[in-house]
């Protein structure tokens, strides 16, 4: 692939960042709460490991939220009516998202809580 080709791959994965960013609902709660959590990070001085942590769990649920938008933008692409395993698929995306945030959580709560205590 030429250069001109990568630089415009790069172009379509930045305007799908900004959009899942700009109108994902969801996304944007996520978006926020990882800002707070960086936030958080630099005032509590995390070590390099931590940060390590943290930026795999931001990365993680900002990424199962990409994958859940497309999901469901494809759903209503190929199954505009209500259809049971469309609703299923819908779920299912929705629920990967779901595990990413409460593991994300888990991990914020064992390295955040013994510096705040």
């Amino acid at each position: 692939m030429g250069i001109k080709k990568r630089i415009k791959s790069f172009g379509y994965a930045w305007r799908g960042l900004s959009g899942l960013i700009l109108k994902e609902t969801n996304a944007r709660i996520h978006t926020a709460a990882a800002i707070l959590v960086v936030i958080c990070g630099f005032i509590l001085d995390l070590s390099a490991s931590d940060w390590c942590l943290v930026v795999l769990c931001i990365g993680s649920v900002l990424a199962a939220e990409g994958f859940n938008a497309a999901i469901e933008k494809l759903v209503d692409l190929v199954s505009p009516d209500y259809h049971p395993l469309a609703g299923k698929a819908k779920d299912i995306a929705a629920g990967a998202v779901l595990i990413t945030a409460i593991a994300a959580a888990i991990v914020g709560f064992v390295i955040f809580i013994p510096k705040i205590s």
